[in-house]
């Protein structure tokens, strides 16, 4: 019985092991920018210099340089493409120096292009392409229009304005929690009213004074949402349309986060033939449904084979869209 136990463990542990056996040489560098070092990942093809270069913008939170793993496998298809890519621990995350939530997307823009001109140097790799996923819509765009030298963007499910998307996964989230009329009522009366104060510039005593929200921002989140709630992309991507630079926008069906709708609309109307759109049956995070909605599946395949974890066909699509830069 011993014996059979430990064959048994062993036998997972192998599992694990295969599963999460990726397909590139990994590096762990500080990088330098303005005000410090960001604690970054640097991985690369398994054999040879990379000919290319793509750089992680992350969504909101305070997310590290893999996001707990869930970026390894889009690392992997970026090697499987001959790129290297680029991340972080965000501002105040692990080692990094200072505090995301002191950044507007200008700062979040700079800081990517400051890690850009880092890593082009590491690596000697020629093209550039960005990478970002959700809150990154406000800053891709704005990096690819203050430089020359950005050959592709990859979008997932990027917003498009920030009081109307937040708008959009509130109410979503009612739906998705079947909420009855009172609590629904209730909630978007709160967020009427934090969109008062946003307007009024409330310092954070009125803020914790007038709000009846709950669960109150803490000083530092509202801070941050009074620096950025008028975020829009509308701009920045016409201006990127002069630039050529090709889109590839990356779209979940079943996303609470972002109106995929409006999104998809508007990338399409302001790129036209320099955005390549794909749907997926997919979360905000390219996850499938199945696997984000149910906490034990999503923990058992980011456990034993963590590239299952998104929707089928998306890995490739990445993959094969850097192949072609």
């Amino acid at each position: 019985m011993i014996l059979g136990l430990v064959a048994a463990v062993i036998a997972v542990v192998g599992v694990v092991v295969f599963g999460n056996d990726y397909r590139y040489r990994l590096e762990s560098p500080a990088i330098p920018v303005a005000g410090g070092t960001l604690e970054g990942v640097l991985t690369l093809p398994p054999n040879g210099p990379p000919r290319g270069l793509v750089v992680i913008v992350h969504g909101d939170g305070p997310v590290d340089a893999t996001h707990d793993g869930l970026y390894l496998p889009w690392f992997e298809a970026a090697a499987d493409a001959g790129f290297a890519t680029v991340s972080w621990n965000k501002a105040g995350v692990g080692g990094s120096r200072g505090n995301w939530l002191h950044q507007s997307m200008t700062d979040r823009a700079a800081e990517v292009s400051a890690v850009i001109d880092w890593a082009q140097k590491q690596t000697g790799a020629e093209k550039v392409v960005l990478w970002g996923v959700s809150q990154a819509g406000w800053v891709l765009p704005a990096v690819a229009v203050a430089r020359d030298d950005i050959d592709g963007i990859v979008a997932v499910s990027p917003a498009i304005n920030w009081l109307r998307q937040g708008r959009f996964n509130l109410l979503a989230e009612l739906d998705h929690e079947h909420a009855g009329p009172d609590e629904r009522a209730q909630a978007i009366a709160v967020s009427d009213q934090t969109r008062a104060l946003l307007t009024q510039d409330a310092n954070y005593a009125t803020y914790r004074e007038k709000t009846t929200d709950p669960e109150p921002m803490d000083a530092d989140r509202w801070d941050f949402v009074k620096r950025n709630h008028t975020a829009d992309a509308t701009q920045d991507l016409t201006a990127l349309a002069a630039t050529k630079v090709p889109v590839l926008l990356l779209l979940g069906e079943q996303d609470r986060n972002v109106d995929i709708a409006e999104t998809a609309t508007t990338y399409q109307r302001l790129l036209g033939a320099g955005v390549t759109t794909r749907r997926f049956d997919a979360m905000h995070s390219m996850a499938k449904p199945a696997v984000e909605n149910s906490e034990l599946l999503g923990f058992f395949t980011a456990v034993f084979w963590p590239r299952a974890l998104f929707a089928d066909g998306v890995l490739a699509v990445h993959r094969d869209f850097l192949r072609a830069r």
